[in-house]
């Protein structure tokens, strides 16, 4: 055996590792560099041609797998095609983003719903520039209730064919039908069913649930000829929607919270810096099968983290040119598909914003653009949220003080100081004052919550404040929904070091000092490339809140947990249009009256 022999086997060998690494674990651009020179470098020596010495021992299964030496013709060129096919699959997974561009797509779906208005998000690049959405209030008595007119729709190349409109008028809690239609009122999508939020301004407690995650891409595990699935929108479906309902159902989800990583623009390899390049990675998406089967069905609302842009981007409050180029880019593609449908911020331009659903209260944070590192050791020039978010942020926090039995503040990165490595800079333990002086401002309020990403792991934290009389806030971090999760490395710290003390008193009467750790860990779970998290709310006894999460990994739950909050006294109200009947809401359809012209 040849040492050229020798050679050949060793880099078709880790070639074949570079694949799996690729296409199976870590789509990083770090695989697809060894994986080519590797490959290139194997090309080499198969053209060189090494020697075959005539060997009785021919073990034909070390031979395919490991690539050894052989003098089997046969075994040969069946190494030859493994490796061809490998670098097949690596093309198609590579090149799907740029080779199926999806110009063609057609999609509408449900963004931001109030109690009396729902925003829709629609793309038609079709020969007719105008459109229209029909609606009607869907009955059961009234199958066939005629179609009203809503917004028209504009559609323009500038925009790549996407608008979005605002339909008004809608009663709360109430379930409508929408289509998409051209001019002439004949439907060319739909009908859509969706159902209006409850009015916030009831006090009397709520019951429903919500799901959460972030970090997805098409075809992750990779799967030959899979190139349009998500499969983790595959198994939400399933979970959201069986077949088989379970004897003791859960409420239906009202929405669904992406946080994330949507889209990514620099793995495997960067598709640069224009418009185009990024909103072909949103349209690739939006023509999924797998994703469709959940925008049809569900609202969904985003935020947006680094890999929208590039990796560990921070926007310097877009003060410098080399933040800007791929900001204006890269958020120009995300508006366009995933920020406009989102609740309208309080300053136009803004990409954070806040809502409600009945009771509990929701504060979405931007935690890339307005990011600035601290310079040097003076850790009080960095911030996350820049002045105007966080002034927004803690106007938000005192407002649902009184109003909003939960709290919940969306992060597309951690809170939590707990993860090692990139996860010190990049998350908000890269920013130790800003989050010292908003955690300060949360233990003074119940039920806070925090659900991000970003990590492609599960964990629930707990935050500890330094007194008894502080409230305790929790986060739920969970991630990928559909990417590669971290199969050797857990980075994740069980508690920090820093402490309080607490006075425990047992049963017997005597009391001692234990010390409680500032954040602290109460469930971690790693591995999975598909996670989401159920949040389910249910305050119909305000004197006991109480939130129950379930963890979905793969497919299958893998955790629960519930969290009884603290007695709540919501403020009183006069949402009149809750209270009025199916008969009298007819009456005053009929007459032309909708909720925002009588209270």
């Amino acid at each position: 055996m040849d040492a050229l022999s020798i050679l050949q086997a060793l880099l078709s060998t880790l070639f074949r590792l570079a694949a799996f690494v690729l296409l199976r674990i870590i789509p990083s651009p770090l695989a697809l560099r060894a994986l080519v020179a590797l490959g290139l470098a194997y090309l080499s020596i198969l053209c060189i041609g090494a020697r075959h010495t005539p060997t009785e021992d021919i073990i034909p299964l070390g031979s395919l797998v490991l690539s050894l030496p052989t003098n089997s013709a046969a075994l040969r060129r069946a190494n030859i095609l493994i490796n061809v096919a490998l670098a097949l699959m690596v093309v198609e997974f590579v090149g799907t983003p740029y080779l199926d561009p999806a110009f063609d797509v057609t999609f509408s779906r449900i963004g931001a719903v109030t109690s009396d208005s729902v925003k829709v998000t629609v793309r038609s690049p079709s020969t007719n520039d105008t459109g229209l959405v029909l609606w009607r209030e869907k009955m059961e008595s009234e199958p066939f209730n005629s179609w009203r007119n809503g917004p028209g729709l504009v559609f323009t190349s500038e925009a790549d064919w996407v608008t979005t409109v605002r339909l008004s008028g809608l009663w709360p809690n109430t379930s409508y039908e929408y289509a998409v239609a051209d001019e002439n009122r004949t439907i060319t999508s739909g009908p859509f069913v969706f159902r209006t939020f409850p009015d916030s301004r009831l006090t009397t407690g709520s019951h429903f649930r919500f799901v959460a995650s972030s970090c997805l891409t098409p075809n992750f595990p990779y799967v030959p000829f899979h190139g349009r699935s998500i499969k983790g929108f595959d198994l939400l479906a399933q979970y959201l929607y069986p077949v088989v309902q379970p004897e003791d159902p859960l409420p239906p989800a009202e929405f669904m919270l992406l946080l994330g990583d949507f889209v990514y623009s620099d793995i495997p390899t960067y598709v640069g810096d224009n418009k185009e390049a990024y909103r072909r990675l949103y349209r690739r998406n939006y023509q999924s099968h797998s994703f469709k089967a959940i925008y049809e069905r569900l609202p969904i609302l985003h935020t947006y983290d680094d890999h929208e842009i590039k990796n560990n981007f921070i926007g310097q409050a877009n003060e410098t040119v080399e933040a800007q180029d791929p900001f204006i880019n890269a958020s120009d593609a995300y508006t366009l598909y995933n920020s406009a449908a989102n609740y309208d911020p309080a300053q136009a331009g803004q990409h954070y914003y806040s809502f409600r659903y009945a009771d509990a209260a929701f504060f979405v944070l931007d935690t890339r653009r307005y990011r600035v590192l601290a310079a040097g050791e003076d850790e009080t020039a960095g911030t996350m949220l820049g002045e105007t978010q966080l002034a927004a942020l803690h106007s938000w926090l005192s407002h649902a003080n009184g109003t909003a039995s939960f709290k919940f503040i969306v992060s597309s990165v951690p809170f939590t100081s707990l993860w090692g490595l990139d996860g010190q800079i990049d998350t908000w333990a890269g920013f130790p004052q800003e989050k010292a002086s908003l955690l300060a401002a949360l233990h003074t309020v119940p039920n806070v919550i925090i659900i991000s990403g970003d990590r492609h792991e599960f964990a629930s934290i707990e935050f500890n404040g330094e007194e008894d009389s502080m409230h305790t806030v929790r986060e739920y971090s969970t991630s990928p929904l559909s990417m590669f999760d971290v199969p050797f490395v857990r980075t994740l710290g069980m508690q920090s070091q820093e402490t309080y003390p607490r006075v425990v008193t047992s049963e017997d009467g005597n009391s001692t000092i234990e010390e409680v750790p500032k954040e602290r860990v109460v469930k971690y779970l790693a591995r999975g490339n598909h996670k989401w998290s159920s949040f389910e709310l249910d305050s119909r006894d305000l004197a006991k809140p109480t939130l129950r999460i379930e963890l979905v990994i793969d497919g299958k739950i893998r955790y629960r947990e519930e969290l009884v909050g603290s007695p709540v006294k919501l403020q009183s109200s006069n949402a009149l249009g809750a209270f009025v009947t199916t008969g009298i809401k007819d009456v005053f359809n009929r007459i032309g009256i909708n909720p925002s012209r009588w209270f």
